[in-house]
């Protein structure tokens, strides 16, 4: 169409996923969560759960990711959207060393399979490794040193890489977590194609559903706080 812009396809990759939406649905369906907090997000690609997270009364924002396409372009979203936001690239804990916040946000790439690129995404917006836990743990140990007093955490977690491997490693560091929400994504082919064979086998009609050629999985929104803490 004349006068119309493609968008690249860096820009095009960072489409907000089922996954973001999921995120941003629980932290609109509360926002004392959010309203005066200090938040963070590790991984925040297009910048749009950030955006909400503003929109919703955020004091500060902060956000971090390893690609330089997702640096620009959340802050090319979040300046036009009038916020001020520090957007930092890096890996994962290393930008915000010795900080602590109110709020942590993650939509972490946790899908078990090897590093490729699928439907357009980069291999970092896309896989967690053969087990899907190459970035879910780190991100998962480093928690508690980065949480001021009260400080909460909400991230997507795949019902079919090990919720209780989760909730096990946070009670090592005096964390604990729950199940805010669990929904339903569809999963496309090319990414089902390259799951890792065992996690597939052993979790098809139980967290995995298939019909057909179409197949949906469960996904979590998984509140974490200090053990305790949650009301």
């Amino acid at each position: 169409m004349p006068g119309v812009r493609k968008p690249s396809p860096a820009v095009a990759a960072l489409r907000p996923s089922e996954y973001t939406a999921a995120l941003v649905q629980v932290i609109r369906s509360e926002p004392s969560r959010v309203r005066g907090a200090r938040v963070l997000e590790i991984g925040c690609g297009s910048g749009v759960v950030l955006a909400v997270m503003a929109g919703l009364g955020a004091v500060s924002l902060c956000g971090v990711d390893i690609e330089k396409d997702a640096i620009a372009t959340g802050r090319s979203l979040l300046g036009e959207l009038g916020h001020d936001a520090e957007i930092h690239q890096g890996d994962m804990w290393q930008p915000v060393a010795g900080r602590r916040f109110d709020l942590i946000v993650a939509n972490l790439p946790h899908f078990p399979m090897d590093h490729f690129e699928v439907a357009g995404r980069l291999s970092t917006w896309s896989s967690g490794g053969i087990d899907g836990r190459e970035l879910l743990d780190p991100f998962l140990e480093g928690l508690a040193d980065h949480f001021a007093a009260n400080g909460r955490a909400l991230i997507t977690h795949n019902a079919f890489v090990d919720v209780e491997r989760s909730r096990q490693l946070l009670r090592r560091h005096g964390l604990a977590m729950h199940i805010v929400r669990t929904v339903l994504v569809h999963v496309a082919k090319e990414k089902i194609d390259l799951m890792t064979p065992s996690i597939l086998g052993a979790e098809e009609g139980r967290s995995i559903h298939r019909y057909g050629p179409h197949v949906f999985a469960d996904v979590h929104i998984v509140e974490i706080a200090v053990a305790g803490a949650h009301g």
